[in-house]
């Protein structure tokens, strides 16, 4: 049986990229057997993976990809249930064609501000030349760094109504335990109590995504 891909993608850099890839693989790896996939020359997955305690290691292998992504990710595909492809922040490669090519889903964190979203619109454009050779490709947007008791602006609402990837219902909300897991080289599951509302938004978007 071959693995669910996931890719996490984003051409403009700053979104929470890696923090959604790594938080949401160890998500996933409560669900089964999963692999980060680095195709991020910043190799900031890596970086976050080998920051762990000896006596705390990330719950999920992390490896750096130069070649070809497509190729590696089926090779890959046959030993686990899940990969999560950490994407580049930038379209200037074939790295994010490649990537879309492997998905199953898409996953596009994006900041709440319509001047943040409009910059990812090129990203479109990418995923509708994919879903020519990946028919089943699905996509995503997930609204990240929202602050708590604060809704959407209007201005956000109808830019996510006029995107043409649909947005999750559920968000990443700001909260400073997804910095302290990086520092620590961990994620918001393995925080104890202090990480217990980031891991629910967490695993309500995996439920909505799976």
């Amino acid at each position: 049986m071959s693995a669910r891909v996931f890719s996490i993608a984003n051409q403009k850099g700053g979104t929470g990229k890696t923090t959604l890839t790594m938080n949401f693989a160890a998500g996933l790896a409560k669900r089964g057997r999963v692999l980060v996939i680095d195709a991020d020359p910043q190799g900031s997955a890596g970086q976050w993976s080998s920051l762990a305690a000896d006596d705390r290691p990330f719950p999920v292998s992390v490896i750096a990809i130069g070649g070809n992504l497509a190729r590696e990710t089926q090779r890959f595909a046959q030993d686990y249930d899940f990969l999560v492809l950490d994407c580049p922040p930038t379209l200037e490669t074939d790295t994010m064609a490649l990537a879309m090519s492997a998905a199953d889903t898409v996953i596009i964190p994006v900041l709440p501000s319509p001047i943040d979203l409009w910059a990812s619109i090129r990203l479109v454009d990418v995923i509708e030349q994919a879903k020519l050779r990946n028919r089943s490709l699905k996509a995503y947007i997930v609204v990240n760094q929202l602050e708590p008791r604060s809704a959407l602006s209007n201005a956000m609402q109808q830019a996510l109504e006029e995107f043409e990837i649909p947005a999750l219902k559920n968000g990443i909300r700001r909260r400073a335990i997804y910095r302290n897991a990086a520092i620590e080289g961990a994620s918001v599951y393995c925080m104890g109590k202090r990480g217990e509302s980031a891991a629910q938004e967490i695993d309500e978007i995996i439920e909505e995504v799976i």
